[in-house]
C-alpha cells in the first residue's frame, strides 16, 4: 500500500514537471519580458509576499518596468510605467478586456457571469450599458441624493454625540464603513440598512469574500490542489456562495413584494417585466452583488486614508476649511452639488486616491490573444496586473513623489496625467462607479471638515503603514479628536439641507 501511495506521488510529480516544462518550451522561442528565477512547479511563487503591490514594486525596480513572473502554471505580465499602461489599454484595450478564470468569481460571482468577472464579449457588453446608462447614469445617481443626504447626516449626528462641547475621541474606520454600506444598501433597497441583522450579516459576507480574493487560492496556478480540495477552501466557498445567494435573493424577493418605488432593485425588475429571458433573478443578483462589494470598502477606506493624510498635514486641512468657509459659509451645511464649487476638496481626494488607491493593482486582466508591450511578446492567456500603486508613487513621473500635495492637482499642472493616474482602471473595464464614489467621497470628507474641527490624538504622526486586504487598508485604524463648529450647533437637532 506505502509503494502505491509512493508510486502515485512520483507519477503525479513527474507529470506536472513535464506540463510545467512544456510550458515553458512553448514560450522560450519567444522575447517575454524580464523574470526573477523561478522554481520548478511553483514559478515564482515563493518571492510573493504581502503588500503585494510593494513585493512587484521591488521586482519591477530590479528587472524593470515590465516583468513576467511565474504564478505556478499561469504566466502573469506585471506593468509599472505609464508607457507601458498606454499600450494595454488603448492598441490592445480589446485583447486586455478579459478577466481571468478564478476560483472565487466562479463561486461566488455566478460562474463568472457578472459584470466585474464576466468575459469580454455581448453579455459583458450588456452588462456593462445597463451599469453606466440605467443603474449609475448622472441622472440616476442623482435621484438618490435624499438617500446620500440622509446617510451624512446620521454620520454627522454620530460624531455630534461624541464632541458637541469639548474634543472628543473617535474611531473613524467603523464610522465610514457603514456609511458606505449604509448608503449602497439604502440605495439599492430603499431602506436604511443600520444595525439590522441582515446587514450585519452581508458585512461578514463582504470581509470572508475579500479575505479569499485577498489571498488567493493557490489552485488557481496550481490546479493540482483543487483536485484534493487544499485547506477545504473549495468546501468554504460553495457555503460563501450559499449564503450570499440566500441573503440577495432575499433583497429581490422583498422588492418583488414590497414594490417600492425609486430603488435600483425596483428599475432593475422593471426591466426584467419586459424582457424576463435576459434580466434573470441571477442577473440582478450578479449587479446587485458588485455594487455592494465594490462600493463599501473601497470608499471607506479612501476616506479613512483622507482624513489621516489631512490630520498629518494641519495646513491643508486649514486651507480646505477656509475655502468651505468661503464658498458655503456657516451659516448653510455643504450639500453634494456644492463639491463642484470647491476645487481644493476635490484636490486632497485626488491626491489621496494617487497616493493611497483603494485598488493597488486594480483588477486583473487576462489576454485573449498574442500582443506585444514595450518590444515584449505577451502570450494569450497571459494575466496582467497593473501596479498603479508604484506609477502613482514614481519620481519620474510626479513632482515630490511620496509627498501630500494637493496642489499638484490644479489646473496646468495635472495635465495629460491620464496614464499615470489610474485609481479607477483605464479603458473598457474601468469603474463604472467613479461618479458616484467621488460624489460620496466629496461629500462625506467636506461635511466632516465643515462641521468639525480635527486634530490627532497625541502628539505622534498618524501612522501611514498599510495593512493587508484587497483594498489596501491603514494597518492601524484611525483615531481621531474632533469638536463641532458653530454650524452644526445651530443645525442640531434636526440637520437639515437648504437644497432639495
Amino acid at each position: 500500500m506505502e509503494d502505491a501511495l509512493l508510486y502515485s506521488a512520483l507519477s503525479v510529480l513527474f507529470m506536472l514537471l513535464a506540463f510545467r516544462f512544456w510550458l515553458e518550451a512553448r514560450t522560450q522561442h519567444k522575447k517575454l519580458p524580464p523574470s526573477p528565477p523561478s522554481l520548478p512547479i511553483l514559478g515564482n511563487l515563493h518571492l510573493l509576499n504581502q503588500p503585494l503591490h510593494r513585493t512587484l514594486h521591488n521586482l519591477s525596480q530590479r528587472y524593470g518596468p515590465i516583468i513576467s513572473l511565474r504564478f505556478g502554471f499561469r504566466l502573469v505580465i506585471v506593468v509599472s510605467s505609464p508607457s507601458a499602461v498606454e499600450e494595454c489599454f488603448t492598441k490592445n484595450d480589446i485583447v486586455f478586456a478579459n478577466r481571468p478564470f478564478l476560483t472565487v468569481a466562479k463561486y461566488v460571482d455566478y460562474n463568472h457571469t457578472t459584470l466585474a468577472s464576466a468575459p469580454y464579449g455581448d453579455h459583458w457588453r450588456n452588462l456593462r450599458r445597463l451599469s453606466t446608462v440605467e443603474i449609475l447614469s448622472s441622472n440616476r445617481v442623482n435621484k438618490f441624493l435624499g438617500i446620500r443626504r440622509d446617510e451624512i447626516k446620521n454620520l454627522l449626528n454620530k460624531l455630534y454625540q461624541v464632541s458637541s462641547k469639548d474634543f472628543g475621541k473617535v474611531e473613524l474606520r467603523p464610522m465610514f464603513s457603514e456609511l458606505t454600506f449604509n448608503t449602497i444598501m439604502h440605495m439599492i433597497t430603499g431602506k436604511p440598512y443600520c444595525e439590522t441583522n441582515e446587514a450585519r450579516h452581508f458585512r461578514e459576507i463582504i470581509r470572508e469574500v475579500f479575505k479569499f480574493a485577498e489571498t488567493s487560492y493557490p489552485g488557481d496556478f496550481l490546479p493540482f490542489l483543487q483536485w484534493i480540495d487544499y485547506q477545504g477552501s473549495l468546501k468554504k466557498l460553495k457555503v460563501l456562495s450559499k449564503r450570499t445567494d440566500v441573503l440577495l435573493q432575499g433583497l429581490i424577493d422583498g422588492q418583488r413584494n414590497d414594490k417600492a418605488g425609486n430603488t435600483m432593485i425596483s428599475h432593475l425588475l422593471s426591466l426584467q417585466e419586459s424582457q424576463p429571458e435576459y434580466y434573470t433573478d441571477e442577473i440582478i443578483k450578479g449587479l446587485i452583488m458588485n455594487m455592494i462589494f465594490a462600493g463599501t470598502d473601497t470608499t471607506a477606506v479612501t476616506l479613512e486614508w483622507a482624513m489621516s493624510n489631512l490630520l498629518n498635514h494641519p495646513q491643508v486641512l486649514e486651507k480646505a476649511k477656509s475655502e468651505l468657509d468661503f464658498q458655503i459659509g456657516q451659516e448653510t451645511l455643504i450639500d453634494e452639488p456644492d463639491i463642484s464649487k470647491l476645487p481644493f476638496l476635490q484636490n486632497i481626494i485626488l491626491e489621496t486616491l494617487r497616493l493611497c488607491p483603494a485598488a493597488p493593482l486594480l483588477l486583473p486582466h487576462l489576454s485573449n490573444n498574442e500582443c506585444s508591450i514595450g518590444g515584449y511578446v505577451v502570450p494569450k492567456n497571459t494575466m496582467l496586473l497593473v501596479n498603479a500603486w508604484a506609477i502613482h508613487r514614481d519620481p519620474q513621473m510626479w513632482d515630490d513623489a511620496l509627498k501630500f500635495k494637493p496642489e499638484r492637482f490644479e489646473i496646468g499642472q495635472a495635465e495629460g496625467y491620464s496614464c499615470k493616474f489610474l485609481p479607477f482602471g483605464l479603458g473598457r473595464r474601468a469603474c463604472p462607479g467613479m461618479g458616484l464614489a467621488n460624489r460620496v467621497l466629496g461629500f462625506a470628507l467636506g461635511s466632516m471638515i465643515q462641521c468639525f474641527e480635527w486634530k490627532k490624538v497625541g502628539d505622534k504622526e498618524i501612522d501611514m503603514t498599510e495593512g493587508t486586504g484587497l483594498s489596501m487598508p491603514k494597518a492601524e485604524p484611525l483615531e481621531a479628536m474632533c469638536k463641532a463648529r458653530d454650524i452644526i450647533h445651530k443645525k442640531l437637532p434636526p440637520l437639515h439641507y437648504n437644497a432639495e
